[in-house]
């Protein structure tokens, strides 16, 4: 009986570890995300001290006529034969501790608008992603889905 005690306590100790571990990582979150709609997925990459993301994958990559996707929505005429694959979409995110980035932007191209935005990485293979306009009270949570993990 004694054995499974200290078998209970070790697995118990070795468990938190691997969550403060966890929760202290600002590279976590580094690795290819499938968004909720699973429509693409975003590689999400750091550079300096700030974590950025690019398209990497679309479901529907090209235009009917076989050309590649491209911003159409972007407000500014001249970024909207850009292609949709490669794009940086998210940007100058700051890790904040406990599983979090936030002072980012995320661009969405479905209607060419920026938002503030923020990240929590709920567990390792799970993030959500929330898009917002002043306060963060005011905006949209996706949960995304690990693919890739960075090696």
């Amino acid at each position: 009986m004694k054995r499974i005690g200290q078998f209970l306590l070790t697995a118990l100790l070795l468990a938190l570890a691997t969550t403060l571990a966890r929760a202290n990582n600002p590279d976590a979150v580094l690795g290819v995300w499938k968004n909720g709609e699973g429509t693409g997925m975003v590689q999400i990459y750091k550079r300096g001290d700030k974590y950025f993301g690019r398209v990497v994958w679309l479901k529907v990559p090209n235009n009917p006529d076989g050309t590649p996707r491209t911003d159409v929505n972007n407000p500014e005429e001249k970024l909207r034969t850009r292609p949709l694959k490669g794009l940086e979409n998210l940007r100058n995110f700051v890790y904040k501790g406990e599983n979090v980035w936030e002072e980012g932007q995320v661009y969405d191209p479905k209607t060419g608008n920026d938002y503030s935005c923020e990240m929590k990485l709920v567990d390792a293979n799970t993030l959500e992603v929330r898009g917002y306009i002043g306060v963060s009270l005011f905006g949209r949570t996706d949960v995304w889905k690990r693919q890739v993990k960075k090696s």
